[in-house]
């Protein structure tokens, strides 16, 4: 029961990683506060993790929206007392392509990093007085591993430079959160078998007319564990670095790619 008595905030919640995240944090004694975009979303995932509805709290919140951010601390600490950590899961994942796809004013990029960057700072700025207060607590980043190696399957320079950018944030913060007892750490996932990857898997295979067992082959082939993670994996690392047990780590980031890329 590594988050007994712990309030996290969650924000992007849907049916992957956020569902994900959110279930581990209940099913390790925390109480998760679920923060994304579509109210359905959070209405499944919290009548499915906790269906007394005792350990969990939710409201819609766009990360963008300074206020919304304020809104879901508010809830937090109205319910349950205070904040002990934020686990940001919210980013915009769904943009494709290199430099030379981009529009002539880079509008998708600003979109990726006003999401991916500033939004997840929006929320994090919206957490310090109430993670003060408790004396202490976690911020855990959820990272990508394009942004240190450039996948060769798929394409998406704007994600991962975004994602890159937060990564270098956090070194930044780890030290100015630090004398707070505030920990700053980041999970890195690779390939992670889930929905989108799952999706990713069927729609290579239609296209390519080969069978899905064949797509899933090439991906793994690489990894020095014959798997890919699943979304339950990197929920289980970012339980870790949200909890005590976690207390003498910061401004570190945490590969789950069953061994894909080592560093």
């Amino acid at each position: 029961m590594l988050l007994q008595g712990k309030t996290v905030i969650v924000s992007g919640v849907g049916a992957g990683l956020g569902q994900q995240v959110a279930a581990a944090v209940v099913r390790d004694g925390g109480r998760a506060v679920l923060g994304a975009r579509t109210e359905a979303n959070l209405v499944a995932t919290a009548e499915a993790i906790d269906p007394a509805g005792a350990r969990t709290a939710y409201r819609r919140t766009d990360i963008t929206d300074q206020a919304q951010c304020d809104a879901l601390v508010a809830l937090a600490v109205e319910r349950f007392g205070g904040v002990d950590a934020v686990v940001h899961v919210a980013a915009l994942d769904t943009l494709f392509g290199g430099l030379g796809d981009a529009d002539a004013d880079f509008t998708d990029w600003q979109r990726a990093f006003d999401v991916n960057l500033l939004g997840t700072l929006r929320m994090t700025r919206a957490c310090l007085p109430a993670l003060k207060e408790a004396g202490g607590g976690a911020i855990v980043f959820v990272g990508t591993q394009s942004a240190v190696a450039a996948p060769t399957q798929v394409r998406q320079t704007a994600y991962a430079a975004s994602k890159g950018a937060l990564t270098s944030t956090m070194y930044s913060l780890a030290h100015e959160l630090g004398p707070d007892r505030i920990r700053v750490n980041t999970v890195v996932p690779g390939w992670m078998w889930g929905p989108q990857v799952q999706a990713y898997v069927q729609y290579a295979a239609r296209s390519e007319g080969v069978p899905e067992p064949e797509v899933l082959d090439r991906l793994t082939r690489r990894m020095a564990l014959p798997a890919l993670a699943t979304d339950g994996d990197v929920a289980d690392a970012v339980v870790f670095l949200a909890s005590d047990r976690a207390r003498s780590i910061t401004g570190q980031s945490l590969l789950v790619n069953a061994g894909e890329l080592m560093r």
